[in-house]
């Protein structure tokens, strides 16, 4: 049997997302740990498409999913900004419970091991909450690590790609692919302040954000990873030379060249 793609809803009471579960095949010696990701503002979950499709292949299971209200990934919408904020980032232990559920139910009880090790990443505004979501209960009792790829603090004006030249001609269409609750001024500038004043701590997090990304522009990552660092997380980092903003795909070997020392696997 080859690896296995499964469409999906996540719900909580607040939202519900669309999401994709891959699960190894039979014959593959599965590893004993997960793989959760999402996606940056105003994109969807085919943006970590390469890294899940990597992860399987070697044996790792994975769940991808799309933030609520974004129009690239599914028409469901919000009620409200307080929903969005409060709750977005505990749509990674839904997406746990779901790929819990369905690993039991296409693979067999028995046929995998239990998950040992959780990986939760994502990018940009998916970097940020899969790095909140490492503190959630349900991962407490499993070696966890984050992978945060193109995040920073922005240390000027221009804080995302919608206030770039390379987006400019483009902005109308872009700013109604989310809900009109998920306003760019809003989302920019709560993501600013959260990051600048986050409170994650004694966690196992890696960055990786390109040395071409001009929407985390030059010293964002730093800036990133001293908060980070001050909150007795460990933390390390890379600059590929060539990782666009635009382009998530691109850290693939990235990710999984640092899971694979990380975990230590053959």
């Amino acid at each position: 049997m080859s690896s296995k793609v499964i469409t999906l809803e996540l719900s909580l009471p607040w939202f519900t997302v669309n999401a994709l579960a891959f699960l190894p095949s039979l014959e593959k010696q599965i590893k004993s740990e997960w793989a959760f990701f999402s996606h940056g503002y105003t994109s969807h979950k085919g943006d970590c498409l390469n890294w899940a499709t990597r992860l399987v292949e070697s044996g790792v299971p994975c769940l991808i999913f799309d933030h609520p209200g974004h129009y690239l990934g599914s028409f469901h919408d919000l009620n409200s900004w307080d929903d969005f904020k409060d709750h977005v980032h505990e749509l990674y232990g839904e997406a746990f419970n779901r790929l819990e559920a369905l690993m039991q139910t296409h693979l067999g009880v028995g046929q995998y091991p239990n998950p040992t090790g959780i990986i939760l990443g994502g990018h940009s505004l998916g970097a940020f909450t899969s790095t909140r979501a490492l503190e959630l209960p349900i991962f407490e009792k499993y070696k966890r690590v984050g992978v945060a790829i193109g995040i920073g603090i922005g240390q000027r004006q221009a804080t995302h790609l919608f206030e770039t030249a390379f987006y400019e001609k483009t902005l109308s269409i872009r700013r109604q692919l989310v809900s009109p609750i998920l306003d760019s001024k809003v989302v920019f500038q709560w993501l600013k302040t959260e990051k600048e004043n986050m409170t994650v701590s004694n966690q196992r997090i890696h960055c990786i954000t390109g040395e071409d990304d001009v929407v985390v522009g030059a010293g964002g990552l730093d800036a990133f990873v001293e908060v980070l660092t001050k909150n007795n997380n460990v933390v390390t980092f890379e600059r590929p030379k060539r990782l666009p903003h635009h382009e998530p795909g691109a850290a693939t070997p990235h990710i999984y060249a640092f899971l694979k020392e990380h975990f230590g696997w053959s």
